[in-house]
């Protein structure tokens, strides 16, 4: 079992992923119970055009709620998040959610970047981010911003990857507090 110190005092836990991702949300969405005591976030890289299907997907093994946030939309403890097809997405002051469809970050929109950094802003020491399989760097620069803020940075282990371009660029970019497989990810999700 995972010892976080202070575990009480995080406040949301941000996620990130692309290439090899989706059976890893999957698998940390299925074994997190109702009621989580965090929102997840999660920026997933999808086709900007297929704006039906994904959050149904997760949806099949989630215990938590899952949804796309509008614009404004309040965040709340116990539900998972997804970024909408084509919009980044912000974590706003007071506990809110902002949707914008600005530039390409790392050839991607939404980008996991926008929302680290945002949500850093935002929660400071008191977020959680977790960066899992994916083919580009998108992800690295946001990872940099928790670990400036204090928050806490996990990654999945490169070796179990399917794409590990994405965990191995956050642990160039900035030190990493865990670099775990799946099945420790989720226990240390758990023990927070």
């Amino acid at each position: 079992m995972f010892y976080i110190k202070d575990k009480n005092k995080y406040q949301a836990l941000v996620i990130g992923g692309s290439a090899g991702s989706f059976p890893v949300i999957n698998r940390i969405l299925e074994s997190l119970t109702p009621g989580y005591r965090l929102p997840l976030i999660m920026c997933l890289h999808r086709l900007k055009d297929k704006r039906e299907g994904f959050q149904e997907a997760l949806r099949i093994k989630s215990k938590l709620p899952v949804s796309e946030p509008d614009d404004k939309s309040p965040i709340e403890h116990g539900n998972a998040y997804v970024a909408p097809a084509n919009y980044h997405l912000l974590v706003e002051k007071p506990g809110l959610f902002a949707l914008a469809t600005t530039e390409l970050v790392q050839y991607s929109r939404p980008s996991i970047d926008v929302l680290f950094e945002s949500a850093a802003d935002v929660y400071q020491d008191r977020l959680i981010a977790l960066l899992v399989s994916g083919a580009n760097r998108d992800g690295a620069y946001g990872m940099y911003k928790v670990k400036k803020a204090g928050g806490l940075c996990v990654v999945q282990d490169p070796e179990e990857c399917g794409m590990a371009t994405m965990p191995e660029a956050a642990i160039k970019a900035t030190r990493i507090d865990h670099v775990l497989p799946v099945e420790k990810i989720i226990e240390l999700l758990q023990s927070v």
